[in-house]
C-alpha cells in the first residue's frame, strides 16, 4: 500500500509540473500574442523614432546641441546632449536596443498571426452549408416574400437575379425546395495577415539598409573629384568609384537672395571611364551602383578665387563676339578698339548701392574691371553677374559676367540603403493588405425556395462583416427582380 501511495504522488507531482511548464508556455505566448503588447512596443518604436527625427543622426555634435538649446535651454542641452549619445540616440537606427524593439515587434507580430490565423483560415476554407428556415430568420439580414407558383418554377428566376447581382451560387435541393447559396470576398479576412507580413518585410527592408548601408556627405568642389564619402566624424565612405562635379549654378527669385533652385552637374567615372554624366536638383539625385547622391546645400570657398576662372564675353559696338576665360589678375581685349580691360578684385555678394560685400555667399557675384586705353587708365567699374545693366560700356561696347567656375561646392547627401527595394514591396503589400481589409467585404447569401400549399416562398437570409447598408440594398434590388420576372410570366 506505501509504494503505491509513493508512486502515486511521484506520478502527481511530475503532472503538476509539466502542468506549471505547460501554464508558463502560454503564459509568455499570450504575452507576445496580445495586442496591448503590440500597442506598447509600436508606442515605443513611434516615440524614440520622433527623438531620432528630432536630432541629427550621425550628425555634428554642435550643431545638436544648438537643436537641444532651442528645445530645453542653453543650461539643460550639454547634459541632454551626453546623456542622448550614451542612450545611443545620435546613432538611434543603428543601436542595439533600436533593432531589438524592432525584433520583438516582428516576434509579437508573427505569434500574432500565429495564434490568430488557424481560425481564420478555417473560415475561410470552410464551405457554405445549407441553413434551415429558423436559422435564416435569425440572421442580420433577413428578407421573405410569397410568390406564386411551384419551386421549380421559380428557380430560374432566382439563378438569374443572383447571376444579374453578380453572384455565383450553388444551388442545394431540399425537402420542400431548393436553396441556393452563394458568398463573396471571404478572402477578406486574410487582409489583416497581408498587412502583418507586409510590416515583417518592410522591418527586414529597414533593418538590412541600417546593417548594410550608410549614410554620409560630400563637399565636392567644382572641378574636383573623389572615391569617398564621409560621416560626421570623418570615417571614410569608400564609394567604388569616382564621382566628379562639373559645374554649380544657383538660381535666385527675382534680384532677391532666396534661392529658386541650385544644380549640380555630376560625371560618375569608372576605371578611368566617364560612365554617367547628369545635373541633379534637390528632387532629382543621381543613382549609380545602388548608391544615391542628393542636392543637399552649397558653398564658397573664397582661397579658390585666384584659381578660380571668370568666363566673360565681350561684345563689340559692331556685335562681335569672343568668350573668354580668364583668372583675375588677367586682362584682355575689346575687339575693334584700343582698350583693354584687366580684373583687379572680386566680391561675392555686392550691394549694388553702396558697392560694400554683405556676406561670404555667391548670392551676387561681382567683378572689378579696370579699363585702359594705349596704356593710361581710362575707367573701371564693378561687372554684377545679376544685373546685365552694369555691362554696358561708355563706347557702346559690352563686357558680360557670365559666371566664376571654381569657387563654389556642391554639398551632397551621399545615401546607401541596399534594403530600400525590400521597403517599397512592404509598403505595396501593406497597401493591397489593408485596402483588403477596410474596404472589402466577407458577404454570404442563402436564398430558399420552399414550397407552400401549391405556391412558393423565397426567404433570404444574408450576413456582411463591412457596409452591411449596400448588401441590403443590392438582396432588395435581387428581390425586386424576381418578382417582376414572375409576374410577368403570369
Amino acid at each position: 500500500m506505501d509504494n503505491n501511495v509513493k508512486i502515486y504522488f511521484r506520478k502527481g507531482t511530475g503532472s503538476l509540473e509539466q502542468e506549471k511548464n505547460k501554464n508558463l508556455i502560454d503564459k509568455v505566448w499570450s504575452f507576445f500574442a496580445s495586442v496591448k503588447f503590440a500597442i506598447i512596443i509600436f508606442a515605443f518604436i513611434a516615440l524614440t523614432s520622433i527623438i531620432g527625427t528630432i536630432l541629427e543622426q550621425q550628425g555634428d555634435p554642435a550643431k545638436n546641441i544648438r537643436i537641444l538649446t532651442k528645445l530645453f535651454g542653453e543650461s539643460l542641452a550639454p547634459h541632454l546632449y551626453t546623456i542622448s549619445e550614451k542612450l545611443g540616440f545620435m546613432d538611434m537606427y543603428r543601436s542595439w536596443w533600436f533593432i531589438s524593439l524592432l525584433v520583438i515587434f516582428a516576434i509579437n507580430i508573427v505569434i500574432c498571426s500565429i495564434d490568430r490565423l488557424p481560425r481564420i483560415w478555417r473560415l475561410f476554407k470552410e464551405p457554405m452549408h445549407q441553413l434551415t428556415e429558423d436559422k435564416l430568420r435569425k440572421l442580420s439580414i433577413h428578407r421573405e416574400i410569397a410568390l406564386k407558383g411551384k419551386p421549380e418554377k421559380i428557380k430560374s428566376a432566382v439563378a438569374d437575379a443572383l447571376k444579374h447581382a453578380g453572384l455565383s451560387s450553388t444551388e442545394i435541393k431540399t425537402e420542400n425546395g431548393f436553396q441556393f447559396v452563394s458568398q463573396k470576398g471571404n478572402y477578406s479576412r486574410l487582409g489583416v495577415y497581408i498587412t502583418h507580413f507586409s510590416i515583417l518585410i518592410i522591418l527586414l527592408g529597414a533593418i538590412i539598409g541600417y546593417r548594410f548601408g550608410f549614410k554620409g556627405h560630400l563637399n565636392l568642389p567644382e572641378g574636383s573629384v573623389s572615391n569617398v564619402a564621409f560621416k560626421s566624424n570623418d570615417i571614410r565612405l569608400p564609394l567604388g568609384f569616382d564621382i566628379r562635379c562639373d559645374n554649380f549654378d544657383t538660381e535666385f527669385y527675382g534680384r532677391s537672395d532666396m534661392p529658386k533652385d541650385y544644380r549640380s552637374w555630376l560625371t560618375i567615372i569608372k576605371d578611368g571611364e566617364e560612365i554617367l554624366t547628369k545635373s541633379i536638383s534637390v528632387n532629382d539625385p543621381l543613382t549609380y551602383e545602388g548608391i544615391t547622391f542628393y542636392q543637399a546645400n552649397y558653398g564658397f570657398i573664397p582661397e579658390r578665387v585666384r584659381m578660380g576662372l571668370f568666363i566673360m564675353r565681350v561684345v563689340s559696338r559692331d556685335g562681335k563676339a569672343s568668350d573668354l576665360r580668364l583668372r583675375l589678375g588677367d586682362t584682355f581685349e575689346i575687339p575693334g578698339t584700343n582698350i583693354s580691360g584687366k580684373l583687379v578684385d572680386f566680391s561675392p555678394a555686392l550691394r549694388i548701392d553702396n558697392l560694400t560685400t554683405y556676406t561670404n555667399q555667391m548670392n551676387n557675384p561681382a567683378v572689378l574691371v579696370e579699363f585702359s586705353e594705349q596704356g593710361k587708365t581710362a575707367y573701371s567699374g564693378w561687372l554684377l553677374r545679376r544685373y546685365p545693366e552694369t555691362w554696358q560700356l561708355p563706347d557702346g561696347s559690352r563686357v558680360e559676367f557670365i559666371d566664376l567656375w571654381g569657387v563654389e561646392f556642391t554639398g551632397l547627401q551621399v545615401r546607401k540603403d541596399p534594403g530600400v527595394w525590400i521597403v517599397y514591396l512592404g509598403c505595396i503589400t501593406i497597401s493591397i493588405g489593408l485596402f483588403i481589409a477596410f474596404f472589402m467585404s466577407h458577404r454570404k447569401l442563402w436564398v430558399s425556395v420552399i414550397e407552400d400549399k401549391h405556391n412558393a416562398r423565397v426567404v433570404v437570409g444574408a450576413t456582411a462583416n463591412k457596409n452591411r447598408s449596400a448588401f441590403e440594398r443590392k438582396i432588395d434590388r435581387m428581390i425586386s427582380v424576381i418578382q417582376k420576372d414572375q409576374e410577368g410570366k403570369q
